[in-house]
């Protein structure tokens, strides 16, 4: 507005100093009249460029501030979704301990399932050898009193002391029917082996303590008492889990089954809050089973933990 005045003032002047000059001469009235027209118009035309400035810098302030809301929305949905990503890793976190151990007693239980229908099979290749030698021999028996029967006069029995077409005695005692016997052991272990792998554990649970019970001095037994402890540690009683681990320690020195059994009475400790076991347990392990793979096992728990192997050491 003050520009505008001042504008106008001076054209005012202007036009009095024309006024002025035209009292003097009509030229000189005649060039300052057009050049205050064209001043006018100059004049104008900035006021118009300033509007419409004013116009476009209002209409770009209007537009940056929505795209600056739709951005400022975009980040809060943005921190949401991440929040719920945080927390489902978190809860996946919090689970796979538990799932490992699930697959872990899983991927064990076959591979014992694996060996044992391979040492089956050996014995079964055997046993074939075996009932066809004695099928041969049986043969050869049948066929030699075949012989001996057709050579007897009237048919008569080859047996001594027998008559062909006798009946038995009558009157005697039927024996009294047997009691029906346990399981074989390899059926049983192989029963009790596909249900901990297919996770059926209750059901494992009792077949082990059958076969413990019916076989206590089996080649199997160890393995059994250690299963018995995966499935204990797989449903958190680990009180329990740890009495069948330092069962198969202490009472079955030479199983295959004793370095994993120790490296998973240390993780047991370790869930139950007890480190110092857990730790000494992991230790043993590294020190008694080298290059083994429950040695490495022991070796990855330690380094998560941040504990040196060695008492001592880094």
């Amino acid at each position: 507005m003050k520009k505008r005045q001042m504008v106008l003032m001076f054209g005012a002047c202007m036009l009095g100093g024309a006024i002025g000059g035209a009292l003097l001469s009509p030229t000189a009235v005649s060039a300052a009249a057009k050049e205050i027209i064209e001043l006018l118009d100059r004049t104008a035309n900035i006021q118009q460029a300033q509007k419409d400035t004013t116009a476009q810098i209002t209409t770009n302030f209007a537009v940056m501030k929505t795209l600056i809301e739709q951005q400022a929305d975009s980040n809060a949905k943005l921190s949401n979704a991440l929040a719920g990503v945080q927390k489902s890793v978190q809860d996946m976190q919090a689970n796979s301990g538990a799932q490992l151990s699930t697959t872990s007693t899983q991927v064990s239980g076959i591979t014992d399932n694996l060996s044992d229908m391979q040492q089956r099979l050996s014995k079964l290749n055997t046993q074939l050898a075996d009932i066809q030698g004695n099928q041969q021999s049986l043969d050869a028996k049948i066929s030699a009193l075949a012989t001996c029967g057709s050579g007897t006069p009237g048919g008569a029995s080859a047996i001594p002391g027998t008559t062909s077409g006798a009946t038995p005695p009558t009157g005697s005692a039927s024996a009294p029917p047997s009691a029906a016997p346990p399981p074989s052991a390899q059926v049983l272990y192989d029963s009790a082996l596909h249900d901990i792998s297919t996770g059926k554990y209750e059901l494992a649970q009792n077949e082990f303590q059958d076969y413990l019970k019916f076989f206590p001095t089996s080649e199997y037994a160890s393995n059994a008492v250690f299963y018995l402890g995966q499935i204990a540690y797989v449903q958190k009683h680990y009180p329990e889990a740890i009495d069948h681990y330092s069962d198969v320690i202490a009472n079955f020195p030479n199983s295959f089954k004793l370095g994993e059994a120790r490296y998973k009475r240390g993780l047991t400790y370790l869930a139950m809050g007890k480190k110092t076991e857990g730790v000494a347990d992991l230790r043993a392990v590294t020190h008694l089973f080298p290059r083994t793979e429950d040695d490495q096992a022991a070796r990855n728990k330690l380094k998560e933990l941040n504990i040196p192997v060695t008492p001592g050491g880094r």
